[in-house]
């Protein structure tokens, strides 16, 4: 730009010219480098909290691609929940370097019945017109910690003594935790970490006339020889009711009535793997793909009116906010919660 009349020789201004750009140049590279450090440094935090060791370097290397991925995805959707088009957020977890299909392939384990039993439904009063507002079961005593299952398809384990448990503190008024290990091992109708069914584990715990406390039958997250002992016993039950299928007003009357339901859902969605707070609801969640295991222990409404159910997952107090999610209520059967609901009789 070697205006008539200007002081800057031609060969001085390009020089500048030339400067600038390499100053550009030189900020976009330290700018870049910086965000690589602070990746670097979350990746070495993460692995420490969570206390992830890998085999290889090359493994590292496959993880840590996965793990950016999900942060990415993470941090694209909380953006978006910050412009109001979500009610829930998500956050980094122990998951982390877990492709979603991971997940479901080692976390879920729900095996869904060819034939329901037509004289174990569960019948819910239509004259019930007045049932509660909300109802939260941790509140009340009924519900044990929040145990992690590890990579073992025993959700329906956990959700099955999750359920015989809330009976107990309600016909007997202790609150036990009971054994997931004795129902992985002993269980034969269900494929123990490969799999299983809750009505399966209740018929056996009527059967076998009882089930072990986790404290006389330890969670080892494998399958083992069953080493159900009486001497251990914690809890029995009569049987067990299935809620009409895919009916979220019969699945409210039984929770508010009999107490934690155990209920399957679709589990598969990375927005699951990743849940914090609010109110979930993903319309890409198939209600006709159910394959996770878990623990209706009540439900409410936000003050802004959106209906959820409050579900207690078998993934650790690390997964959602602290072990729970809240899903959306009332909002077509969402992600199949009234298709496969059954609670224990004592």
């Amino acid at each position: 730009m070697n205006r008539k009349g200007s002081s800057f020789p031609a060969k001085l201004e390009a020089r500048m010219l030339l400067c600038g750009g390499v100053s550009l140049l030189l900020a976009s590279v330290l700018v870049c480098s910086a965000q690589g450090m602070t990746l670097d440094a979350e990746w070495e935090n993460w692995k420490i909290t969570h206390s992830k060791e890998y085999n290889s370097l090359g493994e590292e290397s496959i993880r840590r691609s996965v793990w950016e991925k999900n942060m990415q995805l993470i941090e694209a959707h909380n953006q978006e929940y910050n412009l109001g088009m979500h009610s829930y957020e998500l956050a980094m977890n122990h998951l982390g370097d877990m492709t979603t299909e991971e997940v479901a392939e080692k976390m879920t384990g729900l095996q869904v019945p060819l034939v329901r039993e037509k004289n174990t439904t569960f019948i819910a009063d239509e004259g019930l017109q007045k049932l509660p507002k909300a109802i939260d079961y941790r509140k009340l005593g009924y519900v044990t910690p929040v145990r992690n299952q590890g990579s073992c398809g025993s959700c329906w384990a956990f959700s099955s003594v999750g359920a015989i448990e809330g009976q107990l503190m309600k016909t007997k008024g202790k609150l036990v935790p009971l054994s997931p290990q004795n129902l992985v091992d002993c269980v034969t109708e269900n494929d123990g970490c490969g799999g299983g069914y809750m009505t399966t584990a209740f018929d056996y715990v009527q059967k076998n006339e009882g089930i072990d406390s986790e404290e006389a039958y330890p969670y080892v997250g494998e399958d083992q020889d069953c080493a159900y002992n009486m001497s251990g016993k914690a809890a029995e039950i009569r049987g067990y009711k299935e809620v009409q299928q895919g009916s979220e007003r019969a699945l409210q009357v039984a929770v508010a009535t009999a107490g934690p339901v155990s209920v399957g859902i679709d589990a598969t969605l990375p927005s699951f793997q990743f849940y914090h707070k609010g109110v979930y609801y993903d319309h890409d969640c198939n209600k006709d793909d159910i394959n996770h295991a878990v623990l209706a222990v009540g439900y409410g409404a936000t003050p802004k009116g959106k209906k959820y159910w409050i579900v207690k997952n078998s993934w650790g107090e690390g997964w959602g906010n602290k072990g729970y999610i809240l899903m959306a209520r009332n909002r077509n059967n969402f992600c199949g919660i009234a298709n496969l609901a059954s609670f224990p009789i004592m």
